[in-house]
């Protein structure tokens, strides 16, 4: 016992807490510096992409992405200061983040397609699309997936890479939009005659914009009709109505002028033969 307090006695207390003081209170400061670096410049990246339009949510995710990852790389420095191998825990740390990754393959590709459709914007809440093999009202755009309601207000939860994998269609993010329609008439009508009812009815539809102008041009030779192309533009939120009145005054006006709109019909022809 004698001889252990000897060798303690004998031991440089004073050049071992010096030593290792140092060294901690520099890894304290590594890491404190590297923490405080972490969240301003989370904070800047949260600013910089929320000023620049993009969703609050992914301003706030990658300030703290950022954030978090400074004050990882700062904790791993300090860790080496005071004598830790950092190599094998780097290393360690690489491995689970490969096994967690392979884990949840599907969640972090619907996540990536997230902040594709975040950065890009090929939609808005509120917006009608045909999106991931279904169409309807956006009611929210999630860090997974997307909730869309359909016309017949069933609520649809769609994985954010079967947006992004597939083609995205937008009905309302334009402010205007072309109503196209074929309109049929008979083969014994005058053409130029039903051109001018339809260029009326046009006309006297004030929701129908004259600007880009409308056109009917007469567009095939059907096998029952003669076919007439009928393009005009109105406003997105008047589209579907305005199609549908515009309908009901072509038929009306072409019932009242006898312009007939015939369906598809087959002649056939019989012949007899004698047989002498």
């Amino acid at each position: 016992m004698q001889d252990i307090l000897n060798l303690l006695n004998d031991y440089d207390w004073q050049q071992l807490l010096l030593h290792w003081g140092s060294r901690i209170l520099i890894a304290l400061a590594i890491f404190v510096v590297g923490r405080w670096v972490g969240k301003l410049l989370g904070r800047l990246i949260r600013n910089v992409v929320g000023k620049a339009g993009m969703d609050n949510l992914l301003a706030g995710f990658l300030g703290k992405l950022v954030s978090v990852a400074i004050t990882a790389v700062a904790l791993i420095a300090a860790l080496d200061q005071v004598g830790v191998n950092t190599t094998s825990l780097v290393a360690v740390l690489g491995a689970a983040g490969l096994a967690i990754g392979l884990a949840l393959q599907g969640s972090l590709s619907n996540f990536a397609s997230s902040i594709m459709i975040m950065i890009f914007k090929p939609f808005r809440v509120g917006d009608f699309v045909d999106a991931g093999g279904t169409s309807g009202t956006i009611q929210e755009i999630g860090m997974f997936h997307t909730r869309l309601t359909t016309t017949d207000n069933q609520l649809i939860i769609v994985p954010n890479s079967a947006i992004m994998g597939g083609n995205i269609i937008n009905y309302t993010i334009n402010d205007t939009r072309r109503i196209n329609e074929t309109i049929g008439i008979s083969y014994g009508d005058d053409p130029a005659k039903a051109r001018e009812l339809l260029f009326r009815i046009i006309r006297d539809d004030d929701r129908i914009l004259s600007e880009p102008d409308p056109i009917v041009w007469l567009n095939q030779f059907g096998d029952s009709s003669v076919n007439l192309v009928i393009r005009c533009w109105t406003k997105t939120e008047d589209y579907w109505q305005t199609r549908a009145d515009l309908l009901e005054a072509i038929k009306k006006a072409f019932d009242e002028h006898g312009i007939s709109i015939p369906f598809p019909q087959r002649v056939i022809h019989q012949y007899s033969h004698s047989v002498d």
